[in-house]
């Protein structure tokens, strides 16, 4: 009796083999990546899904709208030119097919200036201290790579397709923008070049303000002379126009007010080493303002919490470790 069962145990296993082995014919396809964005250059693999899993058929075509913006083979996307192209993907029978919209963007990178690592004091030690820029500490940082440039209108459309800034020149600082639109901006950027560009702590900026280990100890970026450095009248003006500080870097004095990515915080002596400021906070640092005729905004060691960084003279820089 027992051989019996052990034998309709066995048949009934090989019943359910055969049943769960049983090819499907082929209900639809689809596409995980239903939307993508790349650089020009750049490539992606889409995933395509038959449905069922056990369909009896796993063959699909792909083809492209336009192989001079984005070609296809067997799901590999290669970015081409900048534009819009639809990828579709078909199975064997013709019956059943998915896409993909893909964005071709062409990212302009900032050009960066290298920023060698080294230990400096932070906060005021001039006489126009004011209560916040007090006490002052020792800071040590590791190299780092600061934009030559504040990011530019030019800049931030080629990836946001967009220019929210008051006065509009594509050589001008891009305005207008809070905390969550640069952090999309970033985002975005990171996504198209494959690197990790993030906001400055405001150490950093203070350090690249001051000239890093080239300082020569002025009272605004790269001379002891406002003029020389910085517009300062309430107004933008493009990037670049004034004189460079002691690393080659620009209009860290003036222009525009730029956030960083520390929250507000007090300031304490006790020596730090890559700090990047409080954990939490109730508003973002900006550093090396732009007033009307107030030079005092355009000191190295100048900070400000503004309620609203979304201003007609509020910008940013990035740095790329």
């Amino acid at each position: 009796m027992s051989r019996k069962i052990y034998q309709l145990i066995v048949i009934a296993l090989l019943l359910i083999v055969a049943i769960s082995c049983k090819k499907e014919p082929v209900a639809g396809v689809k596409l995980e990546e239903r939307f993508i964005t790349l650089a020009v250059g750049r490539t992606a693999t889409l995933t395509v899904i038959i449905i069922p899993d056990n369909a009896a058929n796993q063959t699909v075509s792909w083809e492209s709208s336009d192989i001079k913006v984005a070609s296809v083979d067997n799901g590999k996307v290669t970015a081409k030119a900048v534009g819009k192209a639809t990828i579709t993907v078909t199975t064997q029978d013709g019956n059943f097919t998915a896409i993909c919209e893909v964005t071709v963007l062409q990212p302009i990178e900032p050009e960066m200036v290298l920023v060698e690592g080294g230990t400096f004091t932070m906060g005021c030690t001039d006489d126009e201290c004011a209560s916040h820029e007090l006490p002052t500490h020792k800071i040590t940082l590791s190299n780092f790579n600061i934009g030559k440039y504040t990011i530019t209108q030019k800049e931030w459309k080629a990836i946001m397709n967009f220019n929210p800034s008051y006065s509009k020149d594509d050589e001008k600082p891009v305005t207008m923008v809070d905390w969550n639109d640069i952090q999309s901006y970033i985002q975005k950027l990171n996504t198209l070049t494959g690197k990790n560009y993030r906001l400055p702590t405001e150490a950093e900026w203070e350090y690249a303000a001051r000239g890093g280990n080239k300082s020569e100890n002025y009272k605004y970026s790269g001379s002891d002379n406002v003029d020389e450095v910085a517009w300062y009248d309430g107004k933008t003006y493009p990037v670049g126009l004034k004189k460079p500080n002691e690393l080659d870097i620009y209009d860290m004095s003036g222009n525009v007010f730029e956030v960083c990515g520390d929250w507000y915080g007090v300031y304490t002596d006790a020596p730090q080493t890559n700090p990047t400021g409080p954990a939490t906070g109730t508003g973002r640092i900006a550093r090396g303002g732009n007033y009307n005729n107030m030079a005092f905004y355009c000191r190295v060691v100048s900070r400000v919490s503004p309620k609203n960084l979304k201003a007609q003279n509020a910008g940013f820089r990035l740095v790329h470790p």
